[in-house]
């Protein structure tokens, strides 16, 4: 939620509760309902999932703040554990069999899986795999990395089997 600054007024105040005039503007954005992917305008097929008639609009706020914009989604309510179909999730495959076993299938779009390890076990080059067997088949990944340097990263990209 945005939150207005000290200097803010109530005469400054939109009739929306999570945007301050001048702060934040809403704008639609759409999001399947399926696999929460989000496109900027509407489509009938979600490009991800292929599932027909499950893209609807949502409103999506832009903070303007210096020379970036940047976008907050709405939240998602929070659901009971209980209530969640393990059918419905769709898992994408890595490529690589023992990670997909592990992972209950592979990955699930829109989630953030944390691969954690000692130094040295292997995580980058199993990840670098992953992403380079994906660049072949045409599809796209994100890498983030909280420690390593552009050099080791480089290093081990090197060294990895192929």
């Amino acid at each position: 939620m945005l939150r207005p600054s000290p200097a803010a007024t109530p005469s400054n105040l939109s009739a929306q509760p999570d945007t301050v005039t001048g702060v934040a503007k809403t704008r639609p954005q759409y999001r399947c309902s399926e696999c929460h992917h989000v496109t900027a305008k509407w489509v009938g097929r979600c490009p991800d999932c292929g599932t027909w008639g499950t893209v609807d609009e949502v409103a999506v706020l832009t903070a303007l703040g210096g020379s970036a914009q940047r976008s907050v989604l709405p939240a998602v309510p929070a659901v009971p554990i209980s209530s969640i179909d393990p059918g419905g999730v769709r898992h994408y495959p890595t490529g690589v069999s023992e990670l997909d076993r592990v992972l209950g299938g592979g990955v699930v779009p829109g989630s953030v899986t944390l691969l954690a390890g000692d130094p040295g076990v292997g995580k980058s080059t199993l990840l670098l795999e992953v992403v380079h067997r994906w660049a072949q088949s045409g599809r796209r990944a994100l890498y983030l990395s909280g420690e390593e340097s552009e050099r080791s990263r480089h290093e081990t990209r090197r060294s990895s089997p192929r």
